[in-house]
């Protein structure tokens, strides 16, 4: 099988295609013919060898983590052939092993059911932690990407309040999804000021803001960055670790079949441009999320 894979740690440049024994599911496990996967920043963070602990790898690896496709071996609960989406590994491939998994919801296609399963863990996740309670406002820096996305759904299916900070490109596809919305640059924390009131906020890209939202919020303990990695030198918690990803898929399932969640699919991508689609991820400005299509 065809299969995206690096040997050493850097740029996007030692991304390969290469030709792999397909792989096997364990117990609880199940394979699956790829459709689609979904290109997270996780993705090229552990590409780079960023120290992340809850993604530890041995040289060679492959790469990505969620997926969408077919069932081809069958455990209990699911059946060869059904449509499924889920986390596992080596998700840029032609096969791949779900730990993790949920059928997919009528009507959605391969290409978004990829997307879904570790941004809605880390929405949900990261709202928790960040301990935002319906009523209050939540801050989002970094609103218009995938976990962006899914955090300003959840929230307002919750009904916490949210502002985010967006590029210009982005503020009417945030407003959307219910948020106030204004742009970063000069004088973005006294803009947010005018918005109203922050309770919480969430550093969802790195954007060097971490100062700015414990000002905005008077409390470190009240914001939480999934970006950057120097977020504890200022007592502001780094959320890396995943928490339960079946409830995250259960959670993804009920707000999809309410209609309450649309995460859009800015670009798709072959498994021969995967180098491609990591640049384009690092780039940021992304509206949703982007996918390799198998």
């Amino acid at each position: 099988m065809r299969k995206v894979s690096f040997a050493e740690f850097g740029g996007p440049d030692v991304l390969q295609l290469i030709d792999a024994e397909e792989p096997h599911a364990g117990p609880g496990q199940i394979r699956i013919a790829v459709r689609a996967a979904d290109v997270n920043p996780v993705d090229w963070r552990v590409r780079e060898g960023q120290k992340l602990a809850a993604h530890p790898l041995t040289l060679p690896s492959g790469v990505g983590l969620d997926a969408a496709g077919e069932v081809g071996a069958g455990v209990e609960g699911v059946a060869v052939g059904d449509r499924v989406f889920g986390e596992g590994s080596s998700t840029y491939a032609e096969f791949a092993v779900l730990a993790h998994w949920a059928r997919m919801p009528e009507g959605l296609t391969f290409e978004e059911a990829a997307g879904y399963p570790c941004i809605m863990e880390t929405a949900l996740r990261v709202i928790g932690e960040v301990s935002v309670l319906p009523g209050q406002t939540l801050l989002v820096s970094g609103a218009s990407g995938g976990v962006g996305s899914a955090v300003l759904q959840v929230a307002r299916d919750r009904g916490i309040a949210v502002i985010a900070t967006a590029g210009p490109a982005n503020q009417e596809y945030v407003r959307g999804l219910g948020a106030r919305a204004t742009t970063y640059g000069d004088g973005w924390v006294e803009r947010v000021r005018q918005l109203g009131p922050v309770d919480a906020a969430l550093d969802l890209a790195g954007s060097g803001v971490i100062r700015e939202l414990i000002e905005l919020t008077g409390d470190p303990n009240k914001v939480v960055s999934i970006a950057d990695l120097d977020a504890s030198d200022l007592g502001v918690r780094f959320s890396g670790v995943a928490g339960s990803v079946p409830d995250a898929l259960a959670t993804t399932v009920d707000l999809l079949t309410r209609g309450t969640l649309h995460i859009p699919v800015e670009k798709a991508y072959p498994l021969t441009d995967a180098a491609t689609a990591h640049i384009d991820s690092q780039a940021g400005h992304t509206r949703g999320r982007r996918v390799i299509v198998v």
